[in-house]
């Protein structure tokens, strides 16, 4: 969720504008399934090619959908994904803001926009188009294609990210939600394949979670057509919580890291890992969805929870 308020006006105003007109309304409807091309959002509204891409802009501009240049037969395609499913606006004094709810930092870091990993095979990722590199060939994960990637698979090893921390040089961290779809890697699929998938946040280990298996046995909601149904097809969506008295998994007791434990002040990013431990008991790899796979339109979505002042 898309959370604005007054504290954030130029923000507020540029969500506004964006909302402002009929035909971007349609075009965020449009997007809520999947992505598409400005071609084919022209075509499904009717509407000039010009005025659909001058449109896009906009959206683009207030954060409302993403775009991504990929190969056509005469140049490149934009092509274009809805950023968030729901928007909430505050429009309460920025002083009544400070002394209710605490305040939330979203952000939603796409699958294929690791900083480091390490990885052996089973291994490879693919876009909505098709594979992007060689599979079970480790050296390709370091290829810059690898940004593209809507799904990412690994037999042991790790992938890690970091995500911005733009949140008031003053702000008091009182929890740390993080949220992602996940299942083990087997060759093909395998339901009953468990692997111990490991959490570390800016070093700590926050805990392990062991999938029960590499799931095929339907397709996935989100999987494009051109994806084999003998491949794994969907994840389970995990949701870690650290706050000031432990680490909860979708809601259950995990460990007994809390958020001081995580280092989280006066940092410009959170650094995140996810992967199976070399001493790992299962060793059944992981697969990481990103929005157009899987069950779950989302990709690692993280929220801070923090107040300000005194």
């Amino acid at each position: 969720m898309l959370k604005l308020d007054l504290r954030d006006p130029d923000s507020l105003v540029a969500v506004a504008h964006a909302l402002s007109t009929r035909a971007r309304v349609d075009m965020l409807q449009l997007l809520a399934e999947r992505g598409l091309n400005v071609a084919e959002m022209a075509e499904a509204l009717q509407l000039p090619m010009s005025t659909v891409a001058h449109n896009v802009k906009v959206l683009e501009a207030a954060g409302l959908i993403r775009t991504e240049l990929l190969p056509a037969t005469r140049g490149a395609m934009k092509m274009c994904t809805r950023s968030w499913d729901d928007i909430h606006i505050a429009l309460r004094a920025a002083d009544a803001l400070a002394e209710g709810e605490p305040s939330v930092y979203e952000i939603e870091m796409p699958v294929g926009h690791y900083s480091d990993c390490e990885v052996t095979p089973t291994c490879g990722m693919a876009s909505a188009e098709g594979m992007l590199v060689q599979e079970d060939e480790p050296s390709s994960f370091y290829h810059p294609k690898h940004v593209g990637a809507q799904m990412i698979w690994l037999r042991n090893g790790f992938l890690e990210y970091l995500l911005p921390l733009a949140i008031p040089a003053d702000a008091r961290v009182q929890a740390l939600e993080l949220s992602m779809e996940l299942c083990s890697e087997a060759s093909g699929y395998n339901n009953d394949w468990p692997s111990d998938i490991t959490l570390w946040i800016n070093g700590a280990e926050v805990g392990t979670w062991t999938s029960p298996g590499d799931y095929g046995d339907r397709r996935g909601r989100l999987n494009p057509e051109w994806w084999r149904d003998t491949a794994t097809q969907y994840g389970e969506l995990k949701q870690w919580r650290i706050d000031s008295l432990q680490t909860t998994l979708d809601g259950e007791a995990h460990s007994e890291v809390t958020v001081d434990d995580l280092g989280l002040t006066n940092r410009p990013s959170v650094r995140l890992r996810i992967g199976v431990k070399p001493d790992a008991q299962h060793q059944g790899g992981l697969n990481l969805f990103g929005r157009r796979f899987g069950d779950h339109e989302q990709e690692i979505l993280l929220r801070i929870y923090y107040t300000t002042g005194e």
